[in-house]
């Protein structure tokens, strides 16, 4: 296969992004004591950095491979709200689909690092479901989106935050359906078998052992079993189950493909599921083989993890790790 040729094609795709945008913001610093106030360390701050997150990477990975992204979602009105437009304005990617709501807080993660390792994470969000309200107004946002933007596939990003609604699920997966629009989904445990009659369902193992209320799923045959059950279950097409440092296995229902995770030097495994569905998201709505859509993601969610904090993926490096090694 020509891969130059697809990474190339990447750049006349449009991608939906539905999902919940947030804010990651890091302090930066070095710690050279422990606080005499309790058995912890002082982080001497170095410098500040608020970072587009959540859905909003998963955009910044589809714009570093080329692609044009469109983020969908709810944020607040408020100051982190007027963040999230800003930094999305500073990277080109379009607002038109964002809508802010005086009822609910945008979501931040704050990250302190210090010595090139993360201490700790504080997180400030609104978790409940779209009030009626909102929800209606989201769902007229969706419909609006899909028909003016008429996007190559349509990707979930679901963090469990409230966005993501059944009501917001069956209305997208219908409206793609009809337009013969690929859809794709990085769920959670809330949502989990909401989600029928995907393109490409893409959880995590843990996501997979708790949207199926299994205990275990230790050996590779074991997740074999649960991805072919979830895939009869609930009627994807194709279905992808990352296994962290294991790698990944994928299936179509008729074949079951698994793939090791190359050896990286890991410094923080932090977005690295938002690059991974980002890239399968980009092969699939070029309608490549499960294999290759496998190895490209596989290899783009070890890249990251080679950084610290959350960051996308490099279109270049990802191609010649592509060529050298597939």
């Amino acid at each position: 296969m020509d891969y130059k040729k697809v990474f190339d094609a990447f750049q006349h795709q449009k991608v939906l992004i539905i999902g919940d945008v947030m804010v990651d913001a890091y302090l930066w610093g070095r710690v050279e004591r422990i606080s005499p106030e309790a058995p912890v360390p002082v982080v001497s701050v170095d410098k500040r950095a608020n970072r587009l997150g959540g859905a909003a990477n998963v955009a910044l990975n589809v714009k570093a491979m080329g692609a044009e992204p469109i983020p969908c979602a709810v944020i607040g009105k408020d100051r982190r709200g007027e963040d999230v437009l800003s930094l999305l304005e500073k990277r080109e990617i379009s607002q038109e689909a964002m809508v802010q709501s005086k009822y609910r807080k945008t979501t931040t993660k704050f990250r302190i690092i210090g010595n090139n390792t993360q201490m700790l994470r504080v997180d400030e969000e609104t978790t409940q479901p779209l009030n009626h309200h909102e929800e209606e107004e989201f769902l007229k946002n969706c419909q609006q989106a899909i028909d003016n933007i008429r996007p190559d596939v349509i990707i979930f990003e679901d963090y469990d935050k409230g966005l993501i609604t059944p009501a917001v699920i069956k209305l997208v997966v219908s409206q793609a359906k009809t337009l013969g629009i690929p859809v794709v989904a990085d769920p959670k445990k809330k949502n989990f078998l909401e989600y029928r009659e995907l393109a490409l369902f893409k959880p995590n193992l843990k996501e997979l052992r708790e949207g199926l209320k299994l205990d275990g799923l230790q050996s590779f045959r074991e997740i074999e079993k649960a991805l072919l059950r979830l895939q009869d279950m609930q009627g994807h097409e194709k279905v992808m189950v990352t296994l962290s440092d294991k790698g990944l296995m994928i299936s179509d229902g008729r074949e079951v493909i698994r793939l090791p995770a190359h050896y990286r030097s890991i410094a923080d495994v932090s977005g690295a599921g938002d690059t991974v569905v980002s890239i399968a998201a980009l092969c699939l709505a070029q309608n490549m083989d499960l294999k290759d859509i496998a190895a490209i993601s596989n290899l783009a969610g070890g890249l990251v993890c080679e950084q610290v904090g959350v960051v996308p993926v490099d279109k270049n490096t990802l191609l010649n790790e592509v060529i050298r090694l597939l």
